[in-house]
């Protein structure tokens, strides 16, 4: 494809304030119009300074000559960051989820805590166990291998064992 924007417009630092018809960069956000290579329209990517990726790519709204994108325009910048960012929000939520599990357990001296945290490392993957008391204060951390299944038997079974290592 080939682009009106300038090089000067391409490579705009995370401070510059772009307002072209197809791309604007504002606030540490840039959302660039692209030709969709699926069909004949127009799509809107939408990326944020720093990140090799665009958080959110969609479809973008022809012009008045159906042939031309529409160009870009506060409202629609101000809609599409909310929108990216949400989905920024929504990837970080999923993330926590799957590589942080947290469990209570009721124990006859109270209530006991125990987290599950994956360190995804492409070197050294693992996880740590931790167990703390009602009041949050650290009772036993131990690393664990990043297959370690934490589940109400599991930790009652390590915290009945005096936090020793699991087999």
């Amino acid at each position: 494809m080939t682009s009106n924007i300038s090089n000067e417009s391409r490579e705009s630092g995370p401070s510059t304030t772009v307002n072209e018809p197809r791309l604007w960069c504002h606030k540490g956000w840039r959302a660039r119009i692209i030709k969709n290579e699926d069909d004949d329209g127009w799509a809107v990517e939408m990326s944020k300074d720093g990140e090799p990726e665009p958080a959110l790519v969609s479809p973008w709204t022809m012009g008045r000559d159906k042939r031309n994108p529409k160009p870009l325009d506060a409202a629609a910048f101000n809609t599409l960051v909310k929108t990216a960012s949400e989905v920024l929000r929504r990837h970080e939520q999923q993330r926590h989820a799957l590589y942080h599990k947290q469990l209570a357990v009721n124990t006859p001296s109270g209530r006991i805590s125990v987290t599950l945290d994956i360190i995804a490392d492409e070197d050294d993957p693992h996880a740590l166990l931790r167990a703390c008391d009602a009041y949050g204060e650290p009772l036993a951390e131990l690393r664990v291998t990043a297959g370690f299944r934490l589940t109400m038997a599991s930790a009652r079974a390590w915290i009945d064992d005096d936090f020793r290592k699991p087999c």
